[in-house]
């Protein structure tokens, strides 16, 4: 990311500059995650997923060697079903051509990766865009590596090299912007729900007080 980049307004994203690259969400990269709960990686993957389908982010999906490693989970292909994922052999995504020219017609320059596993899939096309002027943010918790150490590394490795390291909630939350934006709210607050956690289950907790008029009461 360049200087000019990575402080002040400019530097947070918007669906209008941005592009989604999810790379190898699939059952051989998953045999193999040890960094995170693997059902956590597919619930945020699904939800990042989701979110740029909401805010009509381009999303380019890609696996590699999908007739042995397994094609991209359903999650995933479920929120683009008319979308062929790009079957690569290189392992750094950004090395394929095809990737990078589908990348490159969109216009945009903040590029946002999240895949399996983070220390080569990830990390690699990222530290290359990352040094061919692409804004690269990473998003971690929708990636996942061999081990917590592999993972943690890679982010290290990453942002040494100018990419920043963010979340999916971070992301929805710099596209979404203004909650007087209503256009999407309602979208948004159902990806929440489904995929929010914690803050999803909050949420659903106050809207039935609200509801039924006992928010200001004790339980």
């Amino acid at each position: 990311m360049s200087n000019g980049t990575k402080s002040g307004l400019q530097a947070l994203l918007t669906p209008e500059e941005s592009v989604v690259v999810l790379i190898d969400h699939q059952p051989f990269q998953f045999a193999n995650l040890n960094s995170h709960e693997p059902t956590m990686i597919v619930n945020n993957a699904v939800a990042l997923a989701k979110t740029a389908k909401l805010f009509d982010v381009p999303t380019i999906l890609t696996t590699v060697l999908e007739e042995r490693g397994g094609y991209l989970i359903k999650g995933l292909q479920d929120v683009f079903p008319e979308q062929k994922p790009i079957n690569r052999t290189l392992i750094n995504t950004w090395e394929d051509e095809r990737v990078v020219d589908a990348v490159k017609e969109t216009g945009r320059k903040k590029l946002i990766i999240a895949g399996l596993w983070t220390e080569i899939c990830v990390a690699m096309p990222a530290i290359q865009a990352a040094g061919e002027g692409f804004d690269v943010f990473v998003v971690t918790d929708a990636s996942g590596g061999a081990s917590k150490e592999a993972h943690d590394m890679a982010v290290q490795r990453m942002v040494q090299a100018g990419v920043v390291p963010i979340t999916w909630t971070a992301v929805a939350s710099e596209w979404q912007r203004d909650w007087a934006r209503e256009k999407t709210i309602s979208a948004m607050t159902e990806v929440l729900l489904e995929h929010g956690g914690a803050t999803g289950v909050a949420f659903a907790w106050e809207t039935q007080l609200l509801a039924t008029g006992r928010a200001g009461n004790s339980i």
